[in-house]
Order: C-alpha cells, then sequence, then structure tokens
C-alpha cells in the first residue's frame, strides 16, 4: 500500500514538473511572437541570437532557437546530469514550437515601451517558471557555468559580456534605439525571473551529513570539480562523530550534485541554503 503511494506520488510530481516546463516555454513564447519579435525587440542570449538570425536570413524562428541551443544541450549532458537535459530539450522544443503557434497571430501592440514593458514581464514569467522547474531555455548559462572553470570568469561576468555583444549587434542590425528597448526588456525579464524563483541565486551553499562524507566529498571534487569542506559534527541522537561536507555550487550544479549523493548515500541528510555573494576560494558569483 505505501509503495503504491509513493509510486503515485512520485508520477504526480512528474506530471507537475513538466506541465510547467510546458506552460513556461509557451509564456515565452507568446511574448516573443506578440510582442517583442514584431517590434523588432530582441532577449538576451541565445533566444536574442536566433531572433537576430531570423531577422536577416528569413529562416523560422522557433528551428534557430532548437539547432543553437542543441551544442549547449549536449554540453550539459556530460557536466550537469541527464534530468536536467532531458527537462532543458523538453522546454526548448515546446519554446520552438509555440513560436511557430503563435507566429500566426497578430501581435497586441504596436507601441514599442507597452511591448517592451510586458513583453518583458511574461517573458520573465515564462523563463522563472521553466527556471523554478529545473529546466531551462538558453545555452548561454550552461556555456558560462563550463567557461568560468576554464578561464576564471564569474558567471555573471560571461553572460553580461556575451549579452553585451548580442546588443551591440542588434543596434546594428534594427537600429540603437531598438537595442536600447531591449536592454529594458532583459532587465524586466530579470527581475520577474527574481521574483518568481524568490530570490535563487547563481550559488547554492550545500552541507551534507552522511556516514560516507569522504565518498561523496571525493565524488564532487572529481565530478563538480567544486572545492568541499570537513566539518566536525555530532550527533545530537547518536552521539556519534560525523563529518559534514560543506560546498557552494552553481545553481545549475544541484541537480547533478543531488544525484551523486544519491547515488552514495540515498540517507544522507543535505541542506541547501541560497548564496547572496561569494568571495574568493574556487567558486565566485
Amino acid at each position: 500500500m505505501q509503495n503504491d503511494i509513493s509510486i503515485r506520488t512520485m508520477i504526480f510530481r512528474i506530471l507537475k514538473k513538466f506541465f510547467f516546463l510546458t506552460v513556461g516555454p509557451l509564456i515565452a513564447a507568446y511574448a516573443l511572437e506578440c510582442f517583442l519579435v514584431p517590434n523588432n525587440i530582441i532577449d538576451g542570449g541565445i533566444i536574442g541570437v536566433s531572433i537576430i538570425l531570423a531577422h536577416i536570413t528569413k529562416y523560422n524562428l522557433g528551428l534557430l532557437i532548437f539547432i543553437l541551443n542543441l551544442p549547449f544541450i549536449l554540453l550539459a549532458f556530460n557536466k550537469i546530469g541527464k534530468k536536467f537535459v532531458l527537462q532543458t530539450f523538453y522546454a526548448i522544443g515546446i519554446l520552438s514550437l509555440g513560436t511557430n503557434f503563435f507566429h500566426h497571430i497578430e501581435n497586441v501592440t504596436s507601441d514599442l515601451l507597452l511591448a517592451t514593458v510586458f513583453g518583458g514581464i511574461l517573458l520573465g514569467l515564462g523563463v522563472g517558471i521553466v527556471l523554478k522547474n529545473e529546466g531551462s531555455m538558453d545555452g548561454t548559462e550552461i556555456m558560462s557555468l563550463v567557461l568560468s572553470k576554464k578561464f576564471g570568469f564569474s558567471i555573471g561576468e560571461i553572460i553580461m559580456g556575451f549579452n553585451v555583444i548580442i546588443y551591440g549587434a542588434a543596434g546594428f542590425v534594427f537600429g540603437p534605439e531598438k537595442a536600447m528597448y531591449a536592454i529594458i526588456t532583459y532587465f524586466i525579464a530579470s527581475k520577474i525571473i527574481d521574483a518568481v524563483l524568490e530570490g535563487l541565486n547563481n550559488s547554492k551553499s550545500v552541507r551534507i551529513i552522511s556516514d560516507k562524507s569522504y565518498e561523496i566529498g571525493k565524488a564532487l571534487l572529481e565530478k563538480l570539480e567544486v572545492g568541499v569542506t570537513y566539518l566536525d559534527g555530532e550527533g545530537g541522537f547518536s552521539g556519534k562523530e560525523k563529518k559534514l561536507i560543506y560546498c557552494v555550487v552553481a545553481r545549475l550544479e544541484m541537480a547533478k550534485l543531488k544525484e551523486i549523493v544519491k547515488e552514495i548515500d540515498p540517507a544522507a541528510f543535505v541542506a541547501v541554503v541560497d548564496v547572496h555573494e561569494t568571495y574568493g576560494g574556487r567558486i565566485k558569483k
């Protein structure tokens, strides 16, 4: 009986997650096709690149979004984990289909300010819903995560540099005024994403209590390439000495970290806290 309840609970959680991974991309697609793209206002990241290329080449926007994100999805397979890749692949697929579906609907407004504000709000809402359900619709974060480890720049610095290039290109293609509206859209969307995620940050502070602390710590060092610290502890109930693991990881690495811990010790206790700022060490915000 208990197993049946557990199975039903698991199925419900999966269906709930994929429901939101469907709704989020559709909201984002509506924002793109009914507010932003008709007014030549772009988003940042791979979506922004896709909008510029679609305008120049006249290729299908949804197809470009899907194709340009594929290399980053494959990159995430080994770096972040199968679960994240599956959910990201699904979300990007729905976004691509959604842009094609809403492409034939008349744009809501031709007023640039209204398109910027409401397009940014809806886009941020859609992206936030996807991120909250452990998915992504843009390969920029994945690329930034890998490059930050290789070159030492923070994830935020790489994303900002990438977007500066994109908005610069938008200024040449659509004109400087449209590029400025695009920056406002990006700012609004980022604030809405923060609101949806309730302050979810790029970094997470993790404490792990397990009888297999050294095995877990070694796996985290090898597979995630993050620094770990062992802390002395004592079980309040058992009175036994324990080793606690402390580490700080990027938000996109959380799915992989959970997978590693569960493989080694399913009974491990994991506590996760948002990190607003980090200084020094192997992880930077």
